[in-house]
């Protein structure tokens, strides 16, 4: 054994002499064929490196705020501390969990709509100075709690409001009053952020008009005496490389035009998705199984498989790990354990439903998968994006895992073994 710490809080299994992530599954599998057959999480931390290294290469000029929210669960947010990325706190608890991880105040952005009394005064306390603001009220109130705070202005965005239904922040036209509302205050306002999704379909066209009415409130600022310094372009990036050259593609030009290196602006990005989607898979099982008569013309690629159609349920479902189905994101079909599809193995129109018997507890509506039995186990990857709640509401165990190569890499890369990651205690994986 390899300890880190005299008392760790989490464990860490060190994958060596080939052992690969297919293989932790596959053990922890096994151990739980010999009991409940509970669903569990795996967690490469190794993937937090790889997307380090990609987002380095990629978008240089970009420095990563991680948003909290994505993901809390502790090791990740030791390892992205260890790495110099900063953090965006939605409320009191995010921010006590960062500082807890040794980051330093400066890099701390409290975020969040509409923030209680409690979690202002709590980043006032904590000399946690940077905080975004989305309303006239809020920034009543921050001027009341935390008169020394320097405001980040949330800037509405056409592609964020056309996914919301209810959307906040300033509109260009309003921003001018809000400015001169902080100078008759007395508060600082040092920039502007946005957020473009992930869904927007003209990253170019969104980007565009971002920026230049970003670039426009940073001219009112400064005429009322602001020195504005941080421009912050938000998340909506995938976790694919491909989607980030194609924002950097459309944000480089935009960026040299409106926001020159000459001209002293740092400029922040919130990749939350980008970093730890990949990093986490889910294992479930198939507790229960019904076959009916419906079918999908679309999905049914064998005219004898037409009037077949499985229902299976897992031990796990909206309610836990998939709540984010709740929200109106969809959950990409899994994989089946230990199963490699032959081309001519039949495969079946599919639906996938969690343990609740509720209508809405309903995974993934159409999938194409081979005939299953109760007690298969299905591998959900990039789960990354739930937060630990999410996890946690389930009571789900998570096995964080990181292979020889990629802990050395981490460590070259400032991952100090003796301050940083104080919290990680290193095991041999045996299978």
């Amino acid at each position: 054994m390899k300890g880190l710490a005299d008392k760790p809080s989490y464990v860490i299994e060190l994958l060596e002499g080939g052992v690969t992530l297919e293989d932790v599954i596959n053990g922890h599998i096994c151990e739980q064929a010999l009991v409940e057959k509970n669903a569990f999480v795996v967690g490469d931390l190794g993937a937090l490196m790889r997307q380090h290294v990609c987002w380095q290469n990629v978008v240089p000029q970009l420095q990563p705020y991680y948003p909290v929210k994505c993901n809390s669960s502790p090791a990740v947010i030791e390892v992205l501390a260890s790495l110099g990325l900063g953090f965006v706190c939605a409320n009191k608890a995010e921010v006590s969990l960062v500082l807890e991880h040794g980051v330093l105040p400066e890099n701390i952005i409290l975020s969040g709509v509409c923030k209680q009394l409690a979690h202002i005064k709590h980043a006032a306390k904590n000399n946690i100075q940077h905080l975004v603001c989305e309303s006239e009220a809020e920034l009543s109130k921050i001027s009341r709690l935390h008169p020394n705070a320097k405001l980040l202005l949330q800037l509405t965005t056409q592609a964020h409001a056309a996914e919301t239904s209810m959307s906040f922040g300033f509109s260009l036209k309003s921003c001018r009053h809000l400015l001169e509302a902080a100078k008759e205050l007395g508060v600082q306002v040092v920039g502007v952020t946005f957020h473009i999704p992930s869904s927007c379909q003209d990253l170019q066209e969104a980007y565009t008009h971002a920026l230049s009415d970003a670039r426009c409130v940073f001219d009112m600022g400064v005429d009322l005496g602001f020195n504005m310094n941080i421009l912050d372009i938000g998340g909506g990036f995938t976790g694919s490389e491909f989607q980030l050259k194609q924002v950097e593609s459309a944000v480089r030009p935009l960026l040299d035009a409106y926001f020159s290196p000459l001209s002293g602006v740092q400029v922040f990005a919130q990749p939350g998705n980008f970093y730890v989607a990949s990093a986490f898979s889910l294992a479930v099982n198939v507790i229960g199984k019904k076959v009916v008569t419906d079918h999908w013309d679309s999905l049914a690629q064998d005219e004898n498989n037409e009037d077949t159609e499985f229902l299976y349920y897992m031990n796990e479902g909206v309610y836990g790990p998939f709540s984010r189905k709740l929200l109106g994101n969809s959950i990409a079909a899994p994989s089946v354990h230990k199963h490699v599809l032959c081309a001519e193995e039949a495969v079946y129109p599919s639906s996938l439903w969690g343990p609740s018997l509720d209508q809405l507890d309903h995974v993934v509506e159409r999938c194409l998968l081979p005939e299953l039995s109760v007690g298969d186990w299905l591998l959900f990857s990039n789960m990354g994006g739930c937060s630990l709640e999410e996890f946690n509401s389930s009571r789900l165990p998570i096995y964080y895992t990181v292979s020889t190569s990629d802990w050395y890499e981490m460590q070259e890369a400032g991952v100090a073994l003796d301050s940083a990651v104080k919290n990680f205690s290193m095991v041999q994986y045996s299978a």
